[in-house]
């Protein structure tokens, strides 16, 4: 049986014709439609369609729900307030895929979109969107190079974590049963005995979006998401297996990462998998009096090492870019597989911004990355 869709006019007078009089071909969301191929995600969200949208009433193609999450995360705005903007702007409407007559979906769609992925294939759906994005990078002239950056970010619950702590004194259930307090980061404060500056761990309450990212394209590769209470370097071994499926240059690879992640398994995985190792060693391992010092000198001074923590804070801006400009400060969700959605479909939006931005030059004015940085291979 063929695959339908809800039908619509982008074909008609009230389609290309209109958009080509009035919106410029210089458009970062006509770029943005252009070089991704939109098609190819429909393709893979069918899989987890009841049907296959061969059967039943016809669904709205899952391109154009993807399309819209993208412009609620691009614009960091809510999905009530996308279906309202898609339905007025009509370079919303024509990166959607909708013509200037067209009614948007609504809102209540989008989260029937994002359930059915969830229910369909767990939260690999959307590693599966990330890595195809990933792929169609690599096929336009995208250049991964051999470093691999991994850290962790944490995003805060979307829980008044004082009311929480009141409903839970009176016998009531946590907002977000899934939210753990955790620790990132330092914050300097007055000790009030000595009167000098100390530094103590920074705490919060919500989740952890652990993440690989490749040196030379900039990109996100992999996403690992735990509450906030998980340990950075516990999700390193994920994080690279997850590469492995990914365009990311599997020989000569070398990976870095904080002190955070200076665990034994972590180093021994590297070495079993022959890849290059540049986690920052901790203090101790260089100054402790036994025979595996030596290995650890003899690490720090390696090419490898020093190339790879040469880059290690450049994923500090993917991080800023995130939360500044597309919600990662705070949770839009409830529960530990609805973060990863957000986590997820905040990398995928990112990452559009840098291969649009290297392919075209066109970037996303006041919503951060200006694509300068990312060397691209000769097109075809």
């Amino acid at each position: 049986m063929a695959v339908r869709f809800k039908k619509n006019t982008t074909d008609s007078f009230f389609g290309h014709f209109l958009y080509e009089q009035i919106i410029s071909k210089d458009h970062f969301l006509v770029k943005a439609k252009q070089i991704i191929d939109w098609d190819r995600f429909t393709n893979k969200c069918l899989r987890w369609y009841k049907g296959s949208a061969e059967v039943g009433r016809a669904p709205y193609d899952p391109s154009v729900l993807l399309r819209m999450l993208f412009l609620s995360y691009l614009y960091d705005i809510s999905e009530r307030q996308i279906e309202e903007r898609a339905n007025l702007d009509l370079s919303f409407k024509y990166f959607v895929g909708l013509g200037v007559d067209e009614k948007a979906p609504d809102h209540s769609s989008l989260t029937y979109f994002k359930e059915r992925l969830l229910e369909g294939a767990g939260k690999s759906a959307y590693d599966q969107l990330l890595r195809e994005i990933l792929t169609q990078a690599k096929q336009r002239g995208i250049v991964f190079g051999q470093i691999q950056i991994i850290d962790a970010t944490h995003t805060i619950a979307d829980v008044n974590t004082d009311k929480d702590e009141d409903r839970e004194s009176r016998g009531g259930k946590p907002r977000d049963p899934s939210a753990r307090w955790g620790t990132k980061g330092k914050k300097k404060i007055k000790d009030k005995e000595t009167g000098k500056a100390i530094s103590i761990n920074k705490s919060f309450y919500g989740y952890k979006a652990h993440t690989s990212a490749n040196a030379d394209s900039r990109l996100i590769t992999s996403i690992v998401t735990t509450s906030g209470e998980v340990p950075d370097g516990k999700q390193f071994i994920a994080l690279v297996k997850k590469d492995n499926f990914t365009p990311v240059p599997k020989a000569n690879r070398i990976t870095t990462a904080d002190k955070a992640y200076d665990y034994g398994d972590n180093h021994e995985y590297l070495k079993d998998k022959k890849m290059g190792d540049a986690i920052i060693l901790k203090k101790t391992r260089l100054i402790k009096k036994d025979k595996n010092k030596e290995v650890w000198c003899k690490l720090v001074k390696s090419k490898q090492y020093q190339e790879g923590i040469k880059r290690r804070r450049e994923i500090e801006s993917i991080f800023g870019i995130q939360k500044q400009n597309h919600g990662l400060r705070r949770a839009r969700y409830i529960g530990l597989d609805k973060f990863h959605v957000q986590a997820s479909l905040t990398a995928l939006v990112y990452n559009l911004k840098v291969v649009v931005a290297n392919m075209t030059g066109s970037t996303l004015k006041g919503y951060g990355y200006r694509g300068d940085t990312v060397r691209l291979s000769s097109l075809p």
